[in-house]
């Protein structure tokens, strides 16, 4: 075995020839499972594009880098089923251009972060964190609530991801700039936002502006609620 890795090494067609083979071996266990995507992802009810001010406040999530400390992927394990409950489903990230699985954890995993504090909760937690934790590492973002959303081209945004598969209608760009306002208006009509965008959690900003830090927490309060696992079976999981 010694004198054939011997013979590959110092003959350079052989070397070439042995790395393209890999090299395509390894290209084809990462392509070829593209082509049967829709039969990897699970079919399970609930699972929707962001709301507009959802997608604005996971595009801030993006540009603060809080993907580098958090990530979104809880694993079969049983530890990390027990702290923080069902593991992910393929499905819950279909819509995610790109994914915030992440590989580190210097902060605890988001992916059931939704409805699990308040929306006081978090803004205490974004204005500074060793305030509701004294242990926490994670840096103040004060100035995202002292920081106006822009949002006026919060329709193209959404056509955008469009061109990307996620299932954006017509209408839902027609009203995103109504929807992203009516999620952060506690006296809004909330009727056609949760129509479009079920369980949306209402953020309602705390001045006259609505900031980044409310779009923020609009995001956050979403991880992992579009599922009811309580409803679901393991058999429906796994089909």
């Amino acid at each position: 075995m010694f004198i054939r890795h011997e013979t590959l090494e110092k003959n350079a067609f052989y070397l070439l020839v042995a790395a393209l083979v890999t090299v395509a071996i390894g290209g084809l266990v990462e392509i070829v499972p593209q082509f049967f995507i829709e039969n990897t992802i699970e079919k399970v009810k609930g699972v929707r594009p962001y709301s507009p001010l959802e997608l604005a406040g996971r595009n801030i999530y993006i540009r603060e880098g809080c993907y580098l400390c958090h990530s979104q992927q809880i694993r079969a394990l049983r530890d990390e089923v027990e702290r923080y409950g069902h593991y992910s489903l393929a499905a819950e990230s279909m819509y995610d251009h790109p994914f915030q699985w992440g590989s580190k954890r210097i902060g605890p995993d988001l992916a059931r972060v939704g409805g699990k504090y308040s929306n006081d909760w978090h803004y205490a937690h974004l204005r500074n964190p060793q305030s509701v934790v004294p242990e926490s590492l994670m840096p103040r973002y004060a100035f995202l609530e002292e920081t106006p959303l822009s949002y006026e081209r919060i329709a193209e945004d959404l056509r955008t991801n469009r061109a990307v598969g996620v299932p954006y209608t017509d209408e839902d760009i027609a009203n995103a700039r109504a929807d992203l306002e009516a999620q952060a208006d506690a006296n809004a009509n909330h009727d056609a936002l949760l129509k479009r965008y079920p369980k949306a959690v209402i953020v309602p900003a705390i001045g006259h502006t609505i900031t980044e830090m409310d779009a923020l927490i609009a995001y956050l309060q979403v991880l992992g609620t579009m599922v009811n696992f309580a409803d679901t079976s393991e058999e429906q999981l796994q089909r």
